[in-house]
């Protein structure tokens, strides 16, 4: 209980302020605040916690593989319960494959496992943008957007931090400053936007989102204490992969449901659903995996 309140109730309370902001009709602009989170503050966020890591060059890399294996976990199993279900994968096995390692999974990895979880949890962030944007756009769209993945500003962050971590390269500290300053504004509103997001989204099926929400955030959970065992995952290293991997569905597959006309409106019940389940299996969990 001492990790699980700390850990939950930022993320929730603020997420739920934008989702009362949303609501009340107040100012929030949506094109603005998604340019400064993804142009800005998480490249600044990005960079700044890899260029001051101490996790082993040799440790990220075993996160980013044990992601990609979660993710083929994710798509074979998914697909396969799409297919007993008689729903189409072009529409739903996104939303299965993707969870929001993001706007929801980065905040509680910091919270409940610190900067040395953020450390982890952003390698597994990078992974899973960069095949949802590929492979996840290539489902739902029957193409790859490669471009969008060479103009993210995510991979050359990656890139950068890890140069710095590990060419012992250091950052100037006028720069670490106004890197701290960025990085500090990126979680919060990555929560609000969320919060904004859920509140727009007109749910459509209960029923239906509700099972597929169990098995989103169920494969994860299976994935993440069997591949944690597998590579001997600890400490923060193993929250956090845990965490990320029993997420519930990120919004961005919402969007590319409406780009493509993929029943929108299933999709963004299934966005919904799986966030009010993960209200509740994300203390649950965390009573599991946090000291």
């Amino acid at each position: 209980m001492s990790v699980i309140l700390p850990a939950v109730l930022p993320v929730l309370i603020t997420a739920l302020i934008g989702y009362a902001l949303a609501k009340a009709n107040r100012p929030f602009d949506t094109k603005t605040i998604t340019f400064l989170v993804v142009s800005l503050g998480t490249p600044a966020l990005v960079f700044f916690n890899l260029a001051k890591t101490t996790v082993a060059p040799g440790a990220l890399a075993v996160i980013a593989f044990a992601t990609l294996i979660a993710i083929t976990f994710y798509l074979i199993v998914g697909s396969l319960v799409l297919k007993a279900m008689g729903l189409k994968a072009q529409t739903f096995l996104p939303s299965l494959a993707f969870p929001n390692s993001g706007n929801l999974g980065l905040p509680l990895a910091l919270y409940a496992a610190g900067e040395e979880g953020l450390n982890y949890a952003i390698v597994i962030f990078a992974v899973t943008s960069i095949i949802n944007l590929t492979a996840g756009q290539a489902i739902a769209a029957g193409r790859g957007n490669w471009l969008a993945v060479m103009k993210s500003p995510v991979l050359p962050a990656v890139a950068l931090g890890l140069i710095f971590a590990y060419a012992d390269i250091p950052i100037p500290l006028w720069a670490a400053n106004t890197l701290e300053l960025l990085s500090s504004l990126t979680i919060p509103l990555m929560l609000l936007m969320l919060g904004t997001s859920l509140a727009k989204i007109q749910v459509t099926s209960f029923g239906r989102s509700g099972i597929l929400s169990v098995v989103r955030i169920g494969m994860g959970v299976i994935a993440g204490f069997t591949l944690s065992a597998v590579f001997g995952f600890t400490g923060a290293e193993r929250i956090a992969f845990i965490l990320q991997c029993a997420m519930p569905v990120a919004v961005f597959n919402y969007l590319f449901a409406q780009m493509y006309n993929n029943e929108p409106g299933e999709v963004a019940s299934f966005v919904v659903v799986s966030t009010l389940l993960s209200v509740a299996t994300i203390p649950i969990l965390l009573a599991f995996i946090a000291p």
